[in-house]
């Protein structure tokens, strides 16, 4: 990796004598290997841009989130330690320490790297002191007739207090000079975001929109000097605090959370480098914040606004364009198979993006809606997309007099709003919404079809492991499953009646569901690989955090089982060590796609010598095995048990993408000489078996 920013070891920071890692630095250390695709050579171009955009976004999340729940907690006076011996006010210190040197890396991958490969490809980022005589007509032309309309400059002074700074919005902080009475005054001036950040000047040159206002602060502060002026950024903390047993309306109550989640404690204060003393210390005061809450940078402030030059149409600069096949079990002569006689025929399974979501899930639940013999639809949802096909085809249902109920999860992370917005768009559409069951988030992926047919009522399913959503579902890698077997629906109308009535039923034939048995059932399922003495266990999830799991995980390597661990993210378990862990083995696949779809094998789950697999929504975090519905499904057909045992061979024998973690919590980067890309290797199979259908 000479003469790139990516290294091959990321992590370490964790040094503790607990058998835990932090989850925290966990999770930074997740981010550095996203910061290592960027920084990545092999990567193309603008895929580096996305990356390195994908990396910040990632970052607001986790401020307005973990790092705002450890401030409350050092704030309440908590000084109880973690799993991992740090105390809240231990964390924030240690996450800042990484967070800074992870902010060093993103700034020389951006400045040093990425953005003199754009200029060598013709995109040039360019600041105000590069631009031509012609160049700056050009922008003051704009600046006056697009920009200098929407801005607004605020005062702070005896009369003006101090505005309100926005979460994640862009500014400018101004020092400007009254040449009457040579008094300076202060100003924020707030960047708009309905305006493209950066600004295209010519072919493939762009100007940041903050550069293109400084340079016309004159005609903002007419008569004023212009002292100093610098961009600054505010995080403030995101989370709902929604007690929801104690809501009597929990649509209202969420909304109401919605509007205080506008008014958070700022949390995190970015600033340009080149900030004057004098007006850092002001907005220190000002926002309430702590010197380490400051992260200055001489990056360009808010790299998220990358994804604008991400999505270039620069094709040669991105990976090649992928729309997913059509699994050959759905496909008909003319166009998509009748997809119920294609399910009674046997189960179809999913693997996106590598199977197309469209002409799959969405076609699925579109045909349903048409299909005159369908009585009902039920479906979970948690995260759909702004424009969703879905929810369209369960209203054109509705309205075509079938029984559609939709379970929103109304507390799906900064989904919250779009929620209430379908939820309220159902409703009036005549389809029965439910928000779930008090104090539990339904995060499980289920659709059930109610069909009348000639020898009787057939329910058709679909689990996955992922959302409902044809936009996430392209770049997002889930499995899914289309079946029609009997003992699913029953389990799948069971289950449904319990979350949209009243209903105790906990017992299922081929579902296993939080928060009622899901753990209990994964503890005995260990307990079996450990009696069997010959024991296997493969889990690919996207986080592992719960420390009773860990601790049955590391009690089945003491008692020789094989354990092989694929977690995309956070991973608290140390791996290899010596009388504690000797057995189990981790690694972590990042890359084009983002690794969502979860897989729990047994290899003695049915007997001596034969595997039991599940599929479904469900990580091993606490919250997922004790606060949520989630719901693993029992892969029994043939052909889907090879399909996953396929994708378990491939990710572990993956030395392209995939990363390998140690006892301290160092990742390390496998390049080997097999030259297993996972992804790719996907695509490869899907092409094949789609031309074998042909």
């Amino acid at each position: 990796m000479s003469g790139s920013s990516a290294p091959n070891r990321v992590g370490g920071w964790d040094v503790n004598d607990t058998t835990l890692l932090n989850r925290e630095l966990s999770w930074l250390a997740f981010n550095a290997r996203v910061l290592a695709l960027a920084g990545d050579p092999d990567t193309p171009l603008l895929e580096q841009v996305a990356f390195l955009a994908i990396y910040a976004s990632n970052l607001d999340e986790f401020f307005q989130v973990r790092v705002a729940g450890l401030d409350d907690q050092v704030a309440g006076g908590i000084t109880t330690p973690g799993p991992d011996g740090r105390t809240p006010r231990e964390q924030v210190a240690a996450i800042r320490d990484v967070v800074t040197d992870l902010g060093t890396q993103h700034e020389e991958v951006i400045v040093k790297q990425v953005m003199p490969a754009l200029h060598d490809a013709g995109i040039e980022l360019v600041d105000e002191a590069d631009l031509t005589d012609g160049e700056r007509t050009e922008l003051a032309e704009r600046f006056r007739q697009r920009i200098f309309p929407i801005l607004t400059p605020l005062a702070v002074d005896p009369g003006h207090p101090f505005p309100y700074i926005s979460d994640l919005s862009l500014n400018l902080a101004v020092v400007v000079r009254d040449r009457v009475d040579g008094r300076s005054r202060f100003a924020r001036v707030k960047v708009p975001s309905t305006i493209d950040r950066w600004q295209k000047i010519g072919e493939g040159r762009y100007v940041a929109l903050e550069t293109v206002i400084q340079a016309h602060l004159d005609q903002l502060f007419e008569g004023m000097e212009i002292v100093e002026s610098h961009v600054f950024r505010v995080t403030r903390n995101a989370d709902l605090t929604l007690e929801d047993a104690e809501a009597d309306d929990l649509l209202a109550a969420v909304e109401m959370e919605l509007r205080r989640r506008r008014f958070g404690r700022a949390v995190r204060l970015e600033v340009a480098a080149t900030i004057s003393d004098a007006v850092l210390d002001l907005l220190i005061r000002e926002l309430d914040l702590e010197p380490h809450e400051i992260y200055p940078t001489a990056a360009p402030l808010d790299a998220t606004s990358l994804f604008e030059i991400a999505g270039l149409d620069r094709p040669e600069l991105t990976w090649p364009d992928w729309q997913g096949v059509v699994e050959p079990a759905l496909v008909g002569e003319d166009g998509p198979a009748e997809f119920f006689a294609a399910m009674r025929r046997g189960d179809v399974f999913l693997h996106h993006p590598y199977s197309s979501f469209g002409s799959s899930v969405v076609e699925f639940i579109r045909q349903a809606s048409r299909d005159p013999q369908v009585l009902a639809i039920k479906l979970t949802l948690y995260r759909t997309s702004g424009d969703s096909t879905i929810i369209d085809a369960l209203i054109r249902a509705s309205e075509a007099g079938k029984q559609i109920a939709v379970l929103v999860e109304l507390k799906a992370r900064f989904d919250e709003a779009a929620n209430i917005g379908w939820a309220r768009r159902l409703e009036q559409a005549g389809v029965h919404v439910a928000y779930g069951i008090v104090g539990l988030k339904i995060h499980s992926k289920i659709c059930m079809v109610v069909r009348q047919e000639a020898d009787g009522i057939r329910r058709y399913c679909h689990v996955g492991t992922g959302n409902y959503n044809h936009h996430t579902a392209r770049v997002y890698e889930d499995f899914g499953v289309l079946t029609a077997d009997a003992e699913v629906g029953d389990d799948l109308a069971d289950l449904f009646n319990g979350l949209t009535g009243y209903s105790h039923a906990q017992q299922f034939a081929r579902l296993l569901v939080a928060p009622h048995h899901l753990r209990s059932e994964l503890y005995r399922l260990l307990d079996r690989e450990i009696a069997s003495g010959r024991g296997r266990v493969v889990m690919k999830m996207n986080s592992l955090v719960d420390a009773d799991m860990i601790a049955k995980l590391y009690e089945a390597s003491q008692a020789g089982v094989d354990i092989d661990l694929i977690v995309r993210g956070i991973c608290c378990l140390r791996p290899g060590v010596p009388g504690l862990s000797d057995r189990i083995r981790v690694r972590s696949v990042v890359g084009r796609y983002l690794e969502h779809s979860r897989i729990y094998q047994f290899g003695n789950g049915n007997g001596p010598g034969d595997p039991l697999t599940y599929i479904g929504s469900a990580d091993l975090m606490t919250r997922n095995l004790d606060r949520r519905i989630e719901v693993l499904l029992e892969v029994r057909d043939e052909a889907t048990l090879a399909r996953l045992q396929e994708s378990i061979d491939v990710n572990l024998t993956d030395d392209r993408l995939a990363w390998t973690l140690d006892g301290s919590g160092v990742w390390t980067r496998r390049r080997g000489t097999v030259g297993i890309d996972a992804h790719e290797r996907f695509q490869q199979l899907a092409r094949a078996r789609s031309a074998a259908h042909a």
